[in-house]
């Protein structure tokens, strides 16, 4: 579990306990007691109000109305739920649509302008579309958890991506890309990027991506991709 799992199950799990051990806690998210310490000092640094009871019978607490003032929702992490949503509206199982795009809107509204500018450029990125009926996907596996993270920092700042990938035969190759837009197909998801060495686009799907490594040192420029089929930015998607 990386540190920002970590902190935001510590968070969770007081709202939902009221009070809990630093023991108790450590267990939770499978750390120890010195890196559960220093998680509760970061929340507290970041505003979040965590009162603690030395002795026998102390507990930790979380002052709930620090949850109501402080948000901390990332770019990576509202745009996880921006394209949650698009993709089940687009694979049409998006009951209560409106009362989603109504919160979502209230998310935006908190962020700094520094980050709904981030956003947007974000979603720019972005296309859905249809999958092919022929496409097989019987071998549909789960992304990494660490994709959007990294591909946050490679769309805004244009920086080339290194990562693991297996093909459809099962073949590992070791790829370095520069991520020029993301493409649902649901259930399929595919990061599309300019390959430098074949010198043309090229779809990844995410399911088969590994271990994501920025290439620091070096930018690269946009492109326009040339989709094919009904594929249409997101920002053009019927409300």
């Amino acid at each position: 579990m990386n540190a920002r799992l970590r902190q935001d199950t510590i968070v969770r799990t007081l709202r939902r306990t009221g009070s809990s051990t630093i023991a108790e806690l450590a267990e939770t998210v499978g750390a120890s007691r010195r890196t559960v310490l220093r998680d509760i000092s970061v929340l507290r640094d970041e505003g979040f109000i965590i009162h603690s009871d030395p002795g026998p019978g102390g507990g930790i607490q979380l002052d709930p109305q620090s949850i109501l003032t402080t948000p901390k929702l990332s770019v990576a992490e509202v745009f996880a739920l921006l394209i949650s949503v698009a993709s089940m509206r687009a694979a049409g199982g998006m009951p209560f649509s409106g009362l989603a795009d109504a919160g979502l809107a209230k998310i935006e509204q908190a962020l700094p302008k520094d980050k709904v500018r981030d956003l947007r450029r974000f979603l720019a990125c972005l296309y859905i579309g249809e999958l092919a009926p022929q496409v097989d996907i019987s071998d549909l596996g789960t992304m990494d958890s660490e994709l959007l993270p990294a591909f946050e920092t490679a769309f805004l700042q244009r920086v080339p991506l290194s990562f693991e990938y297996k093909d459809a035969k099962g073949h590992i190759t070791q790829r370095s890309v520069e991520p020029q837009a993301m493409l649902i197909l649901p259930p399929v998801w595919y990061l599309v990027s300019w390959d430098p060495d074949k010198q043309d686009f090229r779809h990844f799907r995410m399911d088969r991506i590994k271990q994501p490594e920025l290439l620091a040192g070096s930018r690269f420029r946009r492109r326009h991709v040339p989709f094919e089929g009904k594929v249409s930015p997101i920002g053009k998607l019927p409300r």
